[in-house]
């Protein structure tokens, strides 16, 4: 049977976490209340009656008549607790007083003064949670009017203009605001014009004018394509008009669309916003879930310490707090249950067209079941690509591939793209270690990165991705071999590693439902994010991806060689040298070194126009120093000469220092001089503080093989691309082991604002006026 503790460690909430009941610290205090009641037994034996009063034995047959006449267990007033209301009126505060019983026991004392605390506690947070999901709901509530009336008002203009102005005759109706009286439906939005006439009127009214607008189609030229301009005046004081003035305000500066005076609204943008809002209900939903789940765990707890302290000291004080306890706010206060129920009302009235079974499946979302099968072939790829890894060796000896006479050929065609797969696969493998140990640690990396738990890549998935490719990739290796072995040309078998690429790609964009189809989009979604910055506004997952990219530069190379050797059709003629020599050649090696970190520059200056924040500009400075040490590397390995090396050397350190202190301080959080765990930081969840220290060194030496191109050991070809190929290989673990520590700082920064829900940012901007 699991104890209790495990099971709460497991089912809490993790960002709610100091919040719980310090079930932990409170049997500390119960275990202390064992040993002192321990050390007292000895001296029980030489006097049984020392200490008793004489009145005891009468004081006992009237207990005893008392419960039999009443039925109940006088034991229970041993404890007492009281509540008293604080200054603002809403809070009550609960305080235990001890009977005689225990009234000299330090222990117990600290027992129930902690657990007084633990309760208040609870209750406070349970307010504030509540409070702030009763006030979204309200907020969601006045949104969903607003889209209600705009998709009214939008359903009806298309339906019957008059010489290009809507009329302006209607007289207006009064909208309640209430949550739970909201009852109009998007899909079944009223037509007739005395409904829909009401709504404009009480705009118009207002100084509002709709003018028809017609517009151009990028997509389909010549086509017009029909929109609404709302033409309003700059003071205008009930909340409708403001929110029309600024509908779907965040599309709109991101892609403004003026034509003349006015805001074009089209149903595009209301689709958008209906799409924010439904997913604003959702988040909602599932906060008042996880408050629900957070009331439950906590009374259980409540109840589990409480029948320790009862065994432990041998009396049934219980009873008494945990009427308390039910008493209490947490568990006394029904209006969330109340508002999940409204929710889901209002949900499947107006996102599921009154079907629940399609509302549950937004609201509740069914985690992916572990599959056996996915174990299954893990290991069964594993053992594929260990068998095909040492037939490839075997053969690559006995066919002298690496001789002297061939290995200039086979490395220039053949290794950049199989060190491609190599190196994605090795980055895979890391993902999926760092999603073992997030689950492990409780680190939820699904709300981190915004993904859904329900399409969301595990730890064995990712595993799976990374033995398929690498069984496939050898695979391939193996073949190529052995129709080389057979007499085929190398411009035919050449084309074996260009095939792969093909398919890969192919099934990177498959539309279908297959492999990881979801997982798959979001990459691509996240990718054009990355490449098209500034231009899209910068999510915690771009950058995360961002920063991957810079720890792939070898990958990046080598798949631009590899492009250009088979689009040029050099694979035909097998000469190598048309890509890798040439102005175009070097100019080109320039650019792909400096793009990803291009990339992570423009991420930092968005960010720092989106939030002021300039912490940002100095993120950017690192990326720029980064850029210049990359080129400087890039120039000595043409000119090698003492100039240069003094260049590289100067910058490489520069940005070296710069990417260390970025690391330990700001992704890391470490290195707090006054943290009470040296040089760390104050919360750690790792139990084992060596472990950081361990992390800080090894970091710091995998920041720094940048020597090696410097230093530039005299090898051969093939050593050499060995060698090169090690150096981005211990880059890509350096990487995987940094994204542990930077997603264990965020979560903790999760846990200190008590931040377990998504913040849906709203279509409407709303004011504190209504009228």
């Amino acid at each position: 049977m699991v104890k209790f503790s495990k099971e709460l460690e497991a089912q809490l909430i993790p960002e709610w976490k100091d919040a719980f009941v310090n079930y932990w610290q409170l049997k500390k205090h119960i275990k202390k209340i064992k040993l002192a009641r321990k050390n007292h037994k000895p001296h029980d034996h030489l006097n049984p009656d020392f200490g008793r009063s004489i009145f005891d034995p009468i004081r006992f047959i009237a207990n005893q008549f008392s419960n039999n006449l009443f039925g109940q267990d006088n034991r229970a007033s041993i404890i007492q607790v009281k509540s008293k209301v604080m200054e603002d009126g809403d809070e009550e505060v609960y305080q235990t007083e001890l009977a005689q019983l225990f009234s000299e026991e330090d222990e117990v004392k600290a027992f129930f003064e902690r657990l007084d605390e633990e309760l208040n506690k609870v209750n406070q947070f349970y307010r504030t949670k509540e409070t702030e999901f009763l006030e979204r709901g309200d907020i969601l509530n006045k949104q969903l009017e607003i889209l209600v009336d705009l998709k009214r008002v939008l359903g009806d203009w298309r339906r019957k203009p008059t010489n290009g102005i809507l009329p302006r005759s209607w007289s207006s109706s009064p909208r309640n605001s209430d949550f739970s009286e909201s009852q109009a439906s998007l899909s079944d939005a009223p037509t007739e014009s005395t409904q829909t006439d009401d709504v404009i009127a009480a705009l118009e009214r207002n100084g509002v004018s709709f003018i028809n607008a017609t517009t151009r189609s990028k997509a389909k030229k010549g086509k017009p394509k029909m929109a609404m301009r709302v033409d309003i005046p700059a003071e205008t004081p009930t909340r409708t008009i403001s929110a029309v003035t600024s509908v779907l305000w965040e599309d709109l500066v991101n892609n403004p669309k003026k034509e003349g005076p006015g805001d074009i609204i089209t149903r595009k943008k209301i689709q958008c916003a209906e799409k924010k809002i439904r997913g604003a209900f959702v988040e909602l939903y599932r906060g008042l879930g996880l408050l629900k789940t957070y009331s439950s765990l906590n009374m259980v707890a409540f109840t589990k310490i409480l029948k320790k302290f009862d065994k432990v000291s041998n009396q049934k004080a219980s009873a008494s707090y945990l009427q308390v306890v039910k008493r209490s706010y947490f568990i006394s206060s029904d209006k969330v249950v109340r508002l999940m129920d409204e929710v889901e009302s209002i949900f499947t009235k107006h996102f599921a067209n009154n079907d629940r079974k399609k509302a549950m499946k937004f609201l509740r979302p069914q985690q992916q079941k572990d599959s056996h099968m996915v174990t299954f072939f893990v290991g069964l790829f594993t053992g594929c690509f260990v068998s095909l890894f040492t037939v490839y060796a075997i053969l690559a000896h006995l066919s002298g591939i690496f001789s002297a006479s061939t290995e200039v050929a086979y490395m220039e065609t053949v290794y950049p793209v199989f060190s491609v797969f190599a190196l994605l696969c090795l980055h895979l493998f890391m993902y999926g270690c760092n999603l073992f140990m997030w689950k492990s640690t409780r680190i939820n990396c699904n709300f981190i990165f915004e993904f859904s738990p329900s399409t969301a890549l595990k730890n064995r998935d990712a595993f799976l991705l990374c033995t398929t490719f690498m069984t496939a990739v050898v695979g391939a290796m193996v073949v190529h071999l052995l129709l080389r072995a057979s007499g085929f040309s190398p411009s035919q078998v050449d084309a074996i590693p260009g095939i792969l690429l093909l398919i890969s790609c192919c099934l990177l964009v498959c539309p279908f439902d297959i492999f990881y189809r979801p997982t798959r989009y979001c990459f691509l979604r996240i990718m054009r994010n990355i490449i098209c910055s500034p231009f899209y506004k910068v999510l915690m997952v771009d950058f995360f991806m961002a920063d991957q990219l810079t720890s792939q530069i070898p990958l990046l190379r080598h798949l631009e060689s590899t492009a250009c050797y088979f689009l040029a059709g050099s694979f035909k003629t097998h000469e190598y040298e048309t890509c890798n020599n040439g102005r175009l050649y070097r100019e080109l090696a320039y650019v792909i070194s400096f793009l990803p970190y291009y990339w992570r520059a423009m991420q930092c200056a968005r960010r720092w126009v989106d939030e002021s924040d300039v912490n940002h500009l100095a993120n950017l400075g690192k990326y720029v120093s980064a850029m210049v040490a990359a080129g400087a590397r890039i120039t000595y390995n043409r000119q090698s000469n003492h100039l240069w090396f003094g260049i590289v050397l100067v910058t490489s350190v520069v940005a070296t220092i710069y990417q260390l202190y970025w690391d330990f301080v700001k992704d890391w959080g470490l290195l707090n001089p006054k943290s009470k765990n040296l040089w760390l930081r104050d919360d750690l969840i790792l139990k084992n503080k060596s472990i950081y220290y361990m992390s800080i060194g090894l970091n710091v030496v995998l920041r720094i093989v940048w020597v090696e191109t410097v230093i530039r050991f005299r090898i051969s070809n093939v050593e050499g691309r060995m060698l090169d190929f090690f150096m981005a290989s211990l880059e890509v673990i350096r990487r995987g082991h940094w994204n542990f520590y930077r997603l264990e700082n965020e979560h903790l920064g999760n846990v200190g604002k008590f931040r377990a829900v998504k913040a849906v940012p709203l279509p409407f901007r709303e004011t504190d006026s209504d009228s």
